[in-house]
């Protein structure tokens, strides 16, 4: 509510070119969309990408890493306030449901997983 609306086609043109950027940068060939429930919000970026003919969607068709399957493996909920409480990652009810604070938690969410995975052996330098 903070800012102006754009066209689709030029708020997914600059999404995109930031997350190109960062693939390039690291070295990948295409970026991997974490979300909660990310399959659902991967299928509105590859609509918006087809209504908006965007050629070069830099993200992967139908990889992601969904936290709320990760979260129902790790602490058995798959509920992100749930999930955060049980990851003691302070989580505000009145906050959530806007899509930069649950954007933060979901990254907080995954970014703990995967380090408590790294830290119990997982990906071990080959």
């Amino acid at each position: 509510p903070e800012r102006e609306s754009v066209p689709e086609e030029i708020g997914m043109t600059e999404i995109f070119q930031v997350v190109r950027k960062a693939v390039k940068q690291h070295g990948c060939n295409r970026a991997v969309l974490v979300g909660h429930n990310a399959h659902f919000d991967l299928g509105f970026v590859n609509a918006a990408a087809t209504r908006t003919d965007i050629k070069r969607n830099p993200f992967h068709a139908f990889s992601c890493f969904d936290t709320a399957t990760l979260s129902g493996f790790v602490f058995g909920h798959t509920v992100l306030a749930k999930g955060c409480e049980l990851a003691g990652i302070e989580f505000c009810n009145k906050a959530a449901h806007s899509a930069a604070y649950d954007a933060e938690k979901t990254a907080d969410l995954f970014c703990l997983m995967v380090n408590r995975y790294k830290s119990l052996g997982g990906w071990p330098n080959t």
